[in-house]
């Protein structure tokens, strides 16, 4: 099984990024239904003002190889979209559990 977890810093006014995340996070709540490879997902958004990410997601896959059929597919690039032009920072770790 592979761990894939990703942070994310936006753009904008406090409530411009938590707008943003929102909607963010309701297109990758949607994923496992449409993505086979993708087991779970699991997205929040940070509630704490001190602190600087917005977005943290934690993907569940069956293998390495999945995490590249994931993010290429076309429901998780539509996903992605939604952030592009307001997203400052992305951090990313896979790992194998």
């Amino acid at each position: 099984m592979v761990k894939h977890i990703v942070t994310f810093k936006l753009k904008g006014s406090a409530e411009e990024r938590r707008r943003y995340a929102a909607d963010f996070k309701q297109a990758l709540d949607a994923l496992p239904e449409e993505i086979e490879v993708l087991r779970a997902i699991e997205v929040g958004l940070n509630d704490n003002p001190a602190e600087d990410w917005d977005i943290v997601l934690t993907a569940t896959l069956d293998k390495m190889e999945d995490v590249a059929t994931y993010a290429t597919h076309p429901a998780h690039v539509a996903a992605a979209a939604i952030i592009s032009n307001v997203k400052a920072a992305r951090a990313c770790v896979d790992y194998e559990v």
